[in-house]
């Protein structure tokens, strides 16, 4: 048995760059077994490890990419959720639109349904728009349009590896812990990020794992009362930046406390598209557009774009009440696959 799986099911701190290395080299060449592999992955499900372990397993698969990103994209920002609260529709897929149609340059990630019934990935297929494949195809539809969904390109190739090594089983059953690091995962050269973190995540870890990063982005952790991983407006709210600052937003303070999870549940799959765009029009319940107004407002905040909530609350309700938010989305359902530009683009 390999000596990071020896060390996770012992409750051991496994923070060795060099044992975490000596693991992706077996996964690469085949020597991992299968059943090693789904014990790797039950383990950091079942007992989220520690900091310490969490950062030497992402730096080693931050050190072994073969494609490294472009400068920093000025004034862009990600909007990721690590998803495991109460259910919601995607708020934070809808909030990257109305950013994005009020002026914010926004990169959205996200994944398909691990632990929800309808992940970003799967609304965005329903939705007709489509990931961007590469770097220079993100950059540009930010160009073109505001905003880039990224696709698979953004994440370790360990975890499509991973993924192949345990089939059949699939990754749903390892959900929590893809979910919880998926926020660090993604390679992006954005000048900030905006993780809404729910209760069943380890926020204590995320901080510090927030803390340690690298890349210079500035993080913007919220979490909530609720358990959920977007901002509310019925909540006590919480954003813990990577500086070390932290805000508070109460219920009421920015929008009206009304509505509480009935107006933000989940509708059913089939449901799912025309529902999404009615909160981008304004025609779905008002406390739905309104959540998505704050989140969205988050990230012209965390990515300087905005410099007040009231300015940024502003500016994402006219991109909704002008029709800004919808004629987006409209747009990129109706654009063309990819470019010449971007089909050649080496990554």
């Amino acid at each position: 048995m390999h000596s990071a799986l020896t060390g996770l099911l012992a409750g051991a701190p496994v923070t060795e760059r060099e044992t975490w290395r000596s693991l992706w080299d077996r996964l690469g060449d085949g020597t991992l077994a299968k059943e090693q592999a789904v014990a790797l992955l039950a383990s950091l499900t079942t007992s989220l490890p520690g900091h310490p372990t969490l950062h030497a397993l992402l730096e080693s698969l931050r050190e072994r990419r073969t494609t490294a990103p472009p400068t920093t994209w000025p004034g862009t920002v990600n909007i990721v959720g690590t998803g495991g609260g109460p259910a919601t529709f995607n708020i934070s897929t809808a909030a990257a639109l109305v950013a994005a149609a009020s002026g914010v340059r926004v990169v959205k990630t996200g994944s398909r349904a691990y632990t929800s019934s309808l992940g970003s990935i799967d609304l965005l297929q329903r939705l007709g728009i489509r990931l961007t494949t590469s770097y220079t195809h993100t950059e540009e539809m930010l160009e073109r349009d505001g905003i880039a969904f990224a696709g698979p390109f953004v994440y370790p190739a360990e975890l499509t590896r991973l993924a192949r090594t345990v089939a059949p089983l699939g990754m749903k059953p390892f959900g929590r812990f893809l979910n919880a690091l998926g926020p660090f995962f993604a390679d992006l050269p954005v000048t900030a990020q905006v993780t809404g973190v729910s209760a069943a995540m380890p926020l204590p870890d995320l901080r510090e794992l927030a803390r340690a990063d690298t890349s210079g982005r500035r993080i913007w952790l919220t979490s909530n009362d609720a358990g959920a991983d977007e901002l509310l407006g019925f909540a006590d709210n919480t954003v813990d930046v990577n500086d070390g600052t932290r805000l508070t937003l109460r219920p009421g303070e920015l929008i009206d406390a009304d509505g509480g999870f009935d107006a933000l549940r989940p509708v059913a799959p089939e449901q799912a598209t025309n529902h999404f765009l009615a909160v981008l029009d304004g025609t779905a319940h008002p406390a739905a557009t309104a959540t998505v107004c704050l989140n969205a407002a988050a990230l012209a905040l965390a990515c300087g774009h905005r410099d007040t909530w009231p300015s940024a609350l502003a500016a994402a309700r006219e991109a909704v009440a002008s029709g800004a938010a919808r004629a987006l989305a409209d747009r990129l359902r109706t654009a063309p696959r990819t470019t010449a530009k971007a089909a050649a683009a080496p990554g």
